[in-house]
């Protein structure tokens, strides 16, 4: 049963260079075409400036097919373009103090390790990214991947929604889903296919096969 406050079960993070130099506003709006649910903007290489006007544009595209807009990070940015969320990794600000700045907005928190399950104010995040499930290039500076054992471990202490990334393909979205994550978020495994749209829609479908194993 899907959590009313976290119902989505497909998560895009966004990554430029994943789009293989295609326009990222044709891969964004390919992806939700496909039916991605959740967008998160994450940009690390740009300025401040850049960064809010992507930001503005990418929330009008997802506004156009009722998908909410997270902002990885800066928390500037996610109050000043009205951004539906944050998400805030471990070596990021701590979430209260994002909460002390943002209000009601809904904030998910990155979980590298087991101890970050137990740390002050985690229990106040909207979700948990679990992450690594598997290694991958686009998360360098993360601990040890969690595979599915340490999902199953995560997923039997915490009712809070769990959303997995990491080399998240088809090829493992079911059993990912199985193993305990509620949604896949997914970077390349979108963004570089030749079609986002169909690679959302396969995904969806493997969601739908994980679920049913369960």
């Amino acid at each position: 049963m899907r959590d009313p406050d976290f119902p989505y079960q497909l998560y895009l993070v966004t990554d430029q260079a994943a789009c293989l130099g295609r326009d990222f506003f044709w891969v964004l709006e390919e992806a939700l075409k496909g039916g991605v649910e959740l967008v998160q903007l994450r940009e690390k290489t740009i300025d401040r400036q850049a960064f809010i006007e992507k930001a503005l544009r990418t929330k009008d595209v997802c506004e156009k097919y009722g998908v909410p807009l997270i902002i990885n990070d800066a928390v500037d940015v996610a109050k000043l373009v009205g951004a539906h969320g944050l998400h805030l990794g471990q070596q990021d600000i701590r979430l209260h103090l994002a909460k002390r700045q943002l209000g009601n907005v809904p904030i998910g928190l990155s979980l590298d390790r087991k101890e970050n399950l137990a740390e002050a104010g985690a229990n106040e995040a909207w979700y948990f990214g679990v992450s690594p499930i598997y290694p991958t290039p686009t998360k360098p500076d993360t601990y040890d991947a969690w595979g599915l054992e340490g999902l199953r471990w995560l997923r039997d202490r915490t009712a809070k929604p769990l959303v997995a990334i990491g080399n998240i393909k088809t090829s493992n979205a079911a059993s990912v889903i199985s193993q305990g994550a509620d949604c896949l978020a997914v970077v390349s495994g979108i963004c570089s296919a030749d079609s986002p749209a169909r690679a959302a829609e396969e995904f969806l479908s493997e969601i739908v096969k994980g679920i049913n194993e369960k």
